[in-house]
């Protein structure tokens, strides 16, 4: 397998985690999202991913975009360890907050929406981040056990961890999210989490290096 990442994406450690989880070795090729007016623009990557976006993982003989996608495929051919609960209501939840947060996070504070904002790029950043805990730090207190569903590390929780990290990175007030912050700092605990961590990449800035 190949991955197509870049260290500070939210999305491409989501499946960094997942292939950590797994057991699953490969190869990592960056893709800056900076240098050279963003790399996956480039007409190479493009052919690969016409969204030009990353992560893009390369595996099975496909070539795979969008992290829940990846995710799931992996979930499909490479069952152990399970990221989705075998119960219906505890798999729906799962679900529920990965989307919650992929799509209704990460995507009004990514790159390019920031670089729209300007200036405000930061407060808009907070106002998203914030807006988006307050409801997940609801929904959590209804699912969590260790972990965001019960106490197994599902893809809820591959989700939750580079979220936090932009909360951090965009020095949001975690105070009023308690039961996220405990979660976030279990998982951080894992060895996954840990191997996959931005200052822990190929591509990771000296300066920024575990």
């Amino acid at each position: 397998p190949i991955l197509y990442s870049y260290f500070r994406s939210s999305c491409s450690w989501r499946v960094r985690i997942a292939l950590a989880l797994k057991g699953i070795a490969y190869d990592q090729v960056p893709v800056s999202l900076v240098k050279d007016g963003g790399q996956q623009f480039s007409a190479e990557f493009k052919a690969m991913n016409p969204m030009q976006q990353i992560p893009v993982l390369k595996i099975d003989g496909i070539t795979l975009s969008q992290s829940l996608a990846i995710i799931h495929y992996l979930e499909d051919t490479r069952p152990n360890p399970r990221l989705l609960p075998q119960d219906p209501k505890k798999r729906a939840q799962v679900r529920m907050i990965s989307d919650h947060i992929a799509s209704g996070i990460q995507p009004l504070q990514n790159l390019g929406i920031l670089k729209q904002m300007g200036e405000r790029r930061t407060e808009w950043a907070q106002q998203r981040i914030a807006s988006g805990f307050q409801a997940l730090e609801q929904i959590l207190q209804h699912t969590a056990g260790c972990y965001c569903v019960g106490d197994e590390v599902s893809m809820a929780d591959l989700c939750l961890v580079p979220q936090v990290a932009n909360a951090e990175r965009f020095s949001v007030d975690l105070g009023p999210y308690p039961t996220i912050t405990r979660i976030n700092k279990a998982l951080l605990e894992l060895e996954a989490f840990k191997v996959s961590h931005p200052s822990r990449q190929p591509d990771t800035p000296a300066e920024l290096r575990a």
